[in-house]
């Protein structure tokens, strides 16, 4: 995918009765509510979760763009990644702040 922040990886998958998609970076991800941000912290990966509803599924990784960041891992966290934010907004922290600066 390419973006306004860089080119990620953007990926869907489906399955009868389910679906997945995230955004990969070289930093982190940007997820659906498939992740969990508990595991993701213990190996030190930056994550952000955001979840969809019956009603407006996370199907496509350009829904994540436009979705609400619901939670973060401590290493998305340490990148300035923050619930509430926009999908968007999270990428351009993952793509703008390394995880080994202020």
């Amino acid at each position: 995918m390419h973006t306004p922040h860089g080119d990620v990886l953007g990926c869907s998958y489906r399955w009868p009765g389910g679906q997945y998609c995230a955004i990969h970076t070289d930093r982190g991800i940007i997820g659906c509510g498939l992740y969990d941000c508990s595991i993701a912290t213990r190996f030190g990966m930056a994550i952000a979760i955001a979840r969809g509803t019956p009603k407006h599924p996370l199907v496509e990784p350009e829904d994540l763009l436009t979705a609400h960041i619901a939670e973060v891992s401590e290493a998305a966290a340490a990148m300035g990644v923050i619930v509430g934010m926009t999908g968007n907004e999270a990428l351009r922290q993952l793509l703008l702040r390394s995880p080994f600066t202020s």
